[in-house]
Formats: C-alpha cells, structure tokens, sequence
C-alpha cells in the first residue's frame, strides 16, 4: 500500500464481533458462529431492543439492533438478560491483551467493543506485515476470552474504519485492507453512503437532494455548493470522499475542548403525568449534582428536554396502528435552561431551579415519556465558590455541598443504592433501579 501523505503509516481498527452476544456465549462454552442467541431483557416487553445478535442469528437475517417481536417465530433462540459489569470485565481484560503489544499512546478506544492502533512503530519491531499483526491481535484476543473480531487496516483512521466496516465483511479471514487508491477503485461507487463512517440519513438525503449518492460524486460536486449545505463539516465530507484523513491518533490524544457538559437521560417505561414527571427529573437533577460534586465540577445552567408520549394525538399528529395501538408521528416535547448567577454544583440550588423551570414549560395535559437534562458548560470547582450579594453570609452552598460529598463517598464505598432519599422510594422513582443499570441496562450484578 502507498499514500502519499502517509506514506509507510498504517492503522488498525479492531471490533469484537457482536461483543455482548459473544461475551454470553463464551460464558457459556458455546460458539456464536453456530450458536442463535441475542442479549435482551426478558421482563420488558417484545418491543425491547435486542442489544447484540449473534453471528448464527445475523446470517438467518436477524437484523442487529432489533427489536425481540421482529425475530422469525420460526427461529429458535438464547435470550440472554444483558449483563453489562460482564462485558466491561472482558473489555477490560481484552484492553489488557492489546497492551501487551502496543504502548497506550498508540492505542485509541472508540467503544467497548471498538479500538484504533497506530501499528507503524511497531511491524519493525515484531517484523510483520500489517495483516500479520492484525491476525496475531485477533487470536490474542480469542485465546485470552473466545471472542472473535475483525480488522481493518489503512493508511490512515478513516480508511482503518472503512475497510473495517465495508472491506472486512466479505473477507474470508473478516480483515479489510485499504489505501487511498485501492478505495477509490473499488469504494467509490459504493451503495449506499450510510454505509460510510459519518454519513448518517440526514447527511445521505441532502446529498441525494442534490443528485449525489457516491463518493466519487461528492469528490466531483462543486466544494462551495457543499459548504453552502453542510457548513464546516463539508470539509470532512470532501477529505473523505478521496479517502483522506488528517487526524492521528496523537492528534486525537491531545485534544482538549474549549467547554463540556455532563448529560442524563431516559425513557420511561410507561407513560407519566406531570406529577409523576417532575418527581423523575427530580431525580436525575440530584444524581447530577452529585455527578458533579464527585468529579470536583460545578455549571452555571441545567437545561432540560422533555419528550411527550406519542400514544396521545395532537392535531398535527399522523397516526399509525401497531396492533398494540396507535402511535402518532410528532409527540411533541419541550426544553428550556435554568441559570444561576454563580457557578455552583449545589443540589439545593440547581433543582428548585430546574423544577420551577420545569413547571413553567410542561403542557399538563400531556403524558411525558423521555427526558434529558444536561449541566451547561461545566468548570473545575477551585473550592472557593463566590457567593452573589443575594446570598452573602449564607452558608446554603457549602452546607449542601458538604452533604453531597458525603454521599459521594458513601455511594463510592458501598454501592450506589447505600443512600438515598425517602423520595426515591415512590412508586413512579426510577432512581434506585437506574443505579443497578449501566448504561440504562441491567449490570448482572
């Protein structure tokens, strides 16, 4: 392989082959080449989502990420209730494979079950071809747990990613190899372009707006029609259609963004009332502020997205029967932010706020059944919160603080659910149960 701003570097990304399927097959001594199972949570309906599909499954034409009712009645199968302390137990143990290999600052994780690998340091060293080192990785990490994976291998991430998504799937060993010319011979013509890394349906349908359905198209379209449309995010699309890629895993190593926020979010098993709502975002605006408190972080506003349910009708709602009832196309939701003057991580400040906020917005005659709620904008806590003349010689923030980080480390020590407020036991909480989730699934634990 040859590239002419890369030349001699190459990249390897590896993706544990439907990780939690594999993960519950390996555990129990089976194989997912020949075994029909998928990991879904049986005490929630058949609309649940099928969290990993097995390879056995996926070549009976079981979609991944499917929903448990859309599986063939005729197809017999191993549910497997998700397990998620497990998988990031073997994920932890297969990190540890890679590092006995590769130095951490080569190494890239993209998920649990996804890494990039800058391997050019290291073919000298272990005196192998890329593919070699990429097949000698893949049987580390099946003799160590028995879960497979697949590679791809380029002379930079993008094309790493891209022979690994598209490239790899129809090779006998499941490793893809690209180089800049090699994906424009045989990738440019592709359909269709979701396929590609960073082209979702939205971007794929304004590009077919405008007749373009290939690569090679977009490297031929005019580059101010395509700013005009995508703004600065045309420049990826332009790199990537030639098959560049400019950033490294170096690059990626030192990036340090300008601002971050932390964010929580659900949705409900059922429908809520406003009533019932407000006690949930109560909920998750406490754990945030004790989110923030662990991490020595404060904000200066909570912003909050409440979706509706969209088993109710609205006049511009397009209704849909789904045999278990209609469901209606625009539900409808709404969202607004709560300031504060000083930045601060105080539960007995930020929640009234948010509450109050929440009251404000909120149609009471609709059931609500998702929610977000993210901190703005969110700053180191240097330990010395100024108060505002509002509440000069108030000792509210450091008193709350204070009983926020003793339930920090008292949640640290013996679990999440060690305490927690009274509030918490109503019927409509999901604050309990959502701490023996991660992820929003059951930990196994």
């Amino acid at each position: 392989m040859n590239n002419r701003k890369n030349k001699n570097k190459y990249y390897l990304c590896i993706d544990l082959k439907s990780f939690y399927a594999s993960v519950e097959c390996a555990e129990r001594g089976l194989d997912p080449m020949t075994t029909n199972l998928v990991v879904a949570d049986p005490e929630r309906s058949n609309k649940t989502i099928c969290l990993a599909v097995s390879p056995s499954l996926k070549k009976l034409g079981v979609k991944n990420r499917c929903r448990v009712f859309e599986i063939p009645k005729n197809i017999d199968y191993i549910m497997a209730p998700p397990r998620m302390q497990r998988y990031i137990d073997y994920a932890a143990e297969i990190y540890g494979v890679y590092l006995q290999y590769i130095s951490p600052e080569d190494i890239h994780v993209y998920s649990i079950d996804e890494a990039f690998f800058d391997i050019t340091p290291y073919l000298g060293t272990y005196h192998m071809t890329p593919r070699e080192m990429a097949v000698m990785l893949m049987e580390k990490v099946y003799e160590r747990v028995g879960v497979r994976a697949t590679a791809g291998i380029g002379t930079n991430l993008y094309l790493a990613k891209i022979a690994l998504d598209i490239t790899a799937k129809h090779a006998e060993d499941f490793i893809g190899i690209l180089d800049e010319n090699s994906y424009r011979e045989t990738l440019w013509d592709h359909r269709p372009l979701t396929d590609f890394w960073r082209i979702g349906r939205g971007t794929a349908r304004r590009l077919s707006g405008i007749g373009i359905t290939t690569m090679r198209q977009i490297a031929a379209a005019d580059e101010e029609l395509l700013y005009s449309i995508f703004g600065i995010d045309a420049e990826l699309l332009i790199d990537h259609a030639w098959g560049t890629e400019p950033v490294t895993i170096a690059d990626i190593k030192a990036y340090k963004p300008k601002s971050s926020c932390l964010s929580s979010g659900q949705v409900l098993m059922r429908d809520y009332t406003f009533d019932e709502g407000r006690e949930i975002l109560r909920e998750m605006a406490d754990e945030l502020c004790l989110d923030m408190t662990r991490k020595k972080l404060v904000t200066s506003s909570m912003t909050i997205a409440v979706g509706y349910s969209k088993t109710q009708k609205d006049s511009y709602s397009e209704g849909r029967y789904t045999g278990a009832g209609w469901t209606y196309k625009n539900a409808g939701y709404a969202h607004g932010t709560a300031s504060v003057s000083v930045p601060t991580c105080s539960s007995e400040i930020l929640v009234p706020k948010v509450l109050v906020l929440y009251d404000s917005i909120i149609d009471k005659n609709k059931l609500i059944r998702r929610f977000q709620i993210s901190c703005n904008d969110v700053t180191e806590n240097d330990g010395e919160e100024q108060l505002s003349v509002f509440s000069a010689g108030s000792s509210e923030p450091e008193h709350s603080t204070a009983i926020q980080q003793t339930m920090v480390d008292i949640k640290n020590r013996f679990g999440k659910n060690a305490i927690f407020k009274s509030a918490d036991l109503k019927e409509e909480a999901t604050a309990l149960e959502r701490n023996r989730q991660i992820g929003g699934h059951k930990s196994g634990e």
